[in-house]
């Protein structure tokens, strides 16, 4: 039975909140669930973290549960009728001072700063980019503009600048607050929206470590890269988080949709180069949240994104208010399955010039290019805080990687990193008993059987982190 590598990330809302439909989708294959912050009270993410976490006991898997912060909130205000056509060639203001409730003329901004951040030439695009208007003048705290592109333009819509260069900082006070909630019910991963820098990224580890520190608990942070500024800083943002998510929707308004597809394959090659995860998100299936089949672009989207090689694919709407919840599981399962089978090992060319200065990592290493070269089965890690999997499933290889590990939040973690299966076992202080444990816990899985060769990776003296100091090849008795 070949196992899926690449992990799903759904996100929970209105059409997936039945328990017994989400019980059904993570037997489906959704490995991280997302809850975006964006919508609900803080008692509403409460009460769906545990949704999440007693489904996922039902079906007997431990799936990893993101926060995604709504980060600041650069949009327009609110329209008396809900919403406004906007013609090409009429004029439209943007208006920081207003309070009334906006018209066809003019409407007012949750986002006060941008008077002072657009000068007259620049392009605006409003609504993911389906209205385009450009800045004629600014007047006080009137940004007035012709609409090139016109369209719907509906209550509380995203403003993007081309190019970017809107100074909003990436955390807000609700994101402060969010926080606290994310911790309270300890979230394995926190999304941080629209982060410029390093900074940014560092001042919300800490702000999730003080919240998080009553629970003992410290999430993975992934930062979502949808900024033109970020482009440039992507490394400096790379290495202050565990992740990122190439958030392919308001990264393609600023700097254009035909630049987005290069981008995303280089962000994906310069994360696994650093031992962090990816995740590829944003419209991946979108025509099932009202068809129950994808198109063939979109199955060609995602076979390259696992092509390029992402951690994680994402759904957002299609799970969390489109009509085939499942179905749209089930499909981007399939075409995981598809195209990995279809990938080729380079492990020889992956560690040719490479210097290890680890003792773990050179481990971690060994037991994969042993694996690929035997024809392993199986590797396995035990490991306490995730590390060595992490390491082994930056590199492409056949066999799957089952991390052992004592700890549950570890456990959750490890959900999101590719070709990894976590499984949850007591790894007794003692090494033989910990090695016999961990080969019938393989049996009684039907992971292995008898004859089959497996590697196993382990640290003397068990359970402390960072330890790994030993590979041994087994065979099944």
């Amino acid at each position: 039975m070949h196992r899926r590598a690449t992990k799903i990330v759904a996100t929970l809302g209105p059409a997936s909140s039945d328990p017994a439909l989400l019980e059904q989708m993570i037997r489906a294959g959704v490995n991280v669930v997302r809850l975006n912050f964006s919508h609900g009270a803080a008692q509403d993410h409460i009460d769906r973290a545990l949704l999440v976490r007693q489904a996922a006991q039902r079906a007997g898997r431990e799936v990893a549960i993101m926060a995604d912060l709504q980060g600041p909130k650069i949009r327009v205000g609110r329209f008396s009728e809900g919403r406004v056509q906007l013609e090409p060639g009429q004029r439209f203001v943007l208006d920081a001072a207003r309070v009334e409730l906006g018209d066809i003329n003019a409407v007012g901004l949750d986002y006060k700063a941008l008077p002072r951040e657009v000068k007259a030439g620049d392009v605006l695009l409003l609504n993911d980019g389906m209205i385009v208007i450009t800045v004629d003048e600014v007047k006080g705290e009137a940004v007035h503009t012709t609409v090139k592109i016109g369209g719907e333009l509906s209550n509380n819509k995203g403003i993007n600048k081309q190019g970017g260069g809107l100074t909003a900082p990436a955390l807000t006070g609700k994101d402060m607050e969010d926080i606290r909630t994310a911790m309270s019910f300890q979230a394995d991963y926190v999304a941080v929206s629209f982060p410029k820098n390093a900074t940014d990224m560092e001042m919300a580890r800490q702000l999730c470590n003080v919240a998080g520190a009553e629970y003992d608990h410290r999430p993975g942070l992934i930062a979502k890269i949808e900024r033109a500024e970020a482009i440039p800083k992507l490394e400096e943002i790379l290495l202050a988080s565990d992740g990122i998510m190439v958030a392919r929707g308001d990264l393609a308004v600023e700097v254009g949709n035909a630049t987005v597809p290069a981008l995303q394959k280089r962000m994906i090659k310069l994360a696994r180069a650093h031992d962090k995860v990816v995740i590829t998100a944003t419209q991946m299936m979108e025509s099932m949240i009202s068809n129950p089949v994808p198109t063939r672009a979109e199955v060609s989207d995602v076979a390259n994104a696992v092509l390029d090689g992402t951690d994680a694919v994402m759904l957002s709407a299609e799970t969390a208010a489109g009509k085939y919840p499942l179905e749209t599981v089930i499909e981007m399962a399939k075409i995981c399955l598809a195209a990995e089978s279809a990938e080729t090992v380079k492990l020889d060319a992956d560690f040719t010039g490479k210097n290890f200065v680890r003792i773990d990592q050179t481990i971690a290493m060994g037991a994969l290019f042993t694996a690929h070269h035997l024809g392993a089965k199986a590797i396995v890690a035990m490991t306490d805080s995730g590390s060595t999997a992490l390491w082994m499933s930056r590199h492409l290889i056949h066999v799957p990687i089952y991390a052992l590990t004592p700890k549950v939040t570890t456990q959750r973690k490890m959900a999101l990193y590719r070709n990894v299966r976590p499984l949850l076992m007591d790894t007794s202080a003692d090494r033989d008993t910990a090695l016999t444990d961990a080969e019938s816990h393989l049996k009684t899985r039907g992971i292995v059987q008898s004859g089959d060769v497996y590697a196993i990776t382990c640290g003397e003296p068990m359970g402390a982190p960072g330890g790994t100091n030993m590979l041994k090849i087994c065979r099944v008795s």
